[in-house]
């Protein structure tokens, strides 16, 4: 905790440049200087950095340490859910040990604390992997393979998403798939012959009466009807329709019986057509015996250092999520404590940020 200590200085100040670069999730074109900064951050370390283009996004990677087929991978993701021009309207700030800024909290201040914790570790006993992710916010649809190929070689993945208020890890989630569902009718006059049109709200309608009889509240699954969009006039019977929604599930049977009653719908009407596009999504993470047995572990390192760390479930989702259903160990929300993620009061508790270095590093360390 010492070393740690001694680096808030350091941890301030890098948190505070990083913070100053904006990284919108979802627009490739914006994300070029945040990944510059972010390999930058990299080579520091001293390994050589990779980047991995997908979809016109770029994911940074580098490899640290001894040689070894098993190696720790340290996941993060660059990116935020806030739009360019962001960072200079809203600069970070610290005052009374808050240091505030967007994407302070999700997740630059896990990022610096990991960075930091490298820095720290004289001689790392096995080989560390570091991959930054530029397309988290959006579904980690371009990293997705990056992600499950770097973690299926590893012995523990570390994953400095936030924690739960408190600072507790996340050793579950709730899976998340999104969903596009698409109604085609026939338009017609709605006062002289109604009666030859089919309508596509009406359709629609109806199926997501369906979409909502799969909530469980029992269960943990829930449903979210987010946009509805449909027809033209008052008086043409609507020859098209859409909706976009959501579910999520705790358990991957779960999430298994509600993908199937999905793709199960059908049009009621003569006429009717019927498209179910599911667009981005990720399995729930489960508190399997690898995460317990993980969690156990940063327990006791954590105890070391004079720290208690709670574990609890989440209803968000991570890149965890793609991790733990292939049975490797995995910590969840090992940033630093703090609040208002995807919020303009976002901000990380520096004394927390300290804390967090010091774990990671003993968590390095122990390997």
């Amino acid at each position: 905790m010492d070393a740690a200590e001694l680096a808030r200085p350091e941890l301030v100040e890098r948190l505070l440049l990083l913070t100053a670069v904006d990284a919108p999730s979802g627009e490739p074109a914006a994300l070029g200087p945040a990944a510059d900064a972010f390999a930058h951050e990299l080579a520091e370390l001293g390994g050589e950095v990779q980047r991995h283009e997908r979809d016109g996004i770029t994911h940074l990677s580098t490899r640290l340490g001894p040689d070894g087929d098993k190696h720790v991978l340290v996941l993060c993701h660059y990116d935020t859910v806030w739009p360019a021009g962001t960072a200079a309207q809203r600069p970070g700030r610290l005052v009374d040990g808050r240091l505030s800024g967007p994407g302070t909290f999700d997740m630059r201040g896990g990022i610096v604390a990991a960075l930091t914790a490298l820095r720290l570790v004289d001689t790392l006993p096995a080989p560390v992997q570091v991959l930054l992710t530029g397309d988290e916010e959006t579904g980690s649809a371009s990293s997705e393979d990056l992600i499950v190929e770097m973690a299926r070689s590893a012995s523990l993945v570390l994953v400095t998403e936030p924690p739960l208020p408190g600072g507790a890890l996340k050793t579950a989630r709730k899976g998340w798939a999104s969903y596009t569902i698409a109604v085609e009718g026939r338009a017609a006059h709605a006062g002289l012959d109604p009666d030859s049109g089919v309508s596509a709200i009406d359709e629609l309608m109806d199926v997501l009466r369906d979409v909502n009889a799969l909530r469980a509240p029992e269960l943990g699954t829930t449903v979210n009807i987010g946009s509805v969009r449909g027809g033209t006039r008052t008086n043409v019977v609507a020859a098209d329709a859409s909706a976009e929604f959501e579910l999520r599930a705790t358990t991957v049977a779960e999430q298994a019986r509600t993908e199937e009653a999905l793709n199960s719908l059908r049009a009621r009407r003569d006429g009717a057509r019927l498209a179910l596009t599911r667009n981005h999504g990720r399995p729930p993470m489960e508190r399997t015996p690898a995460v317990a047995s993980a969690a156990r572990r940063a327990q006791e390192l954590a105890a070391l250092l004079g720290l208690q760390l709670d574990e609890g479930a989440a209803g968000g989702t991570s890149d965890a999520n793609l991790i733990a259903p292939l049975g490797i160990p995995v910590l969840d929300g090992l940033g630093p404590d703090g609040g208002g993620a995807h919020a303009l009061d976002e901000h990380v508790l520096v004394d927390s940020l300290v804390q967090r270095t010091a774990l990671i590093a003993l968590l390095l360390a122990a390997q």
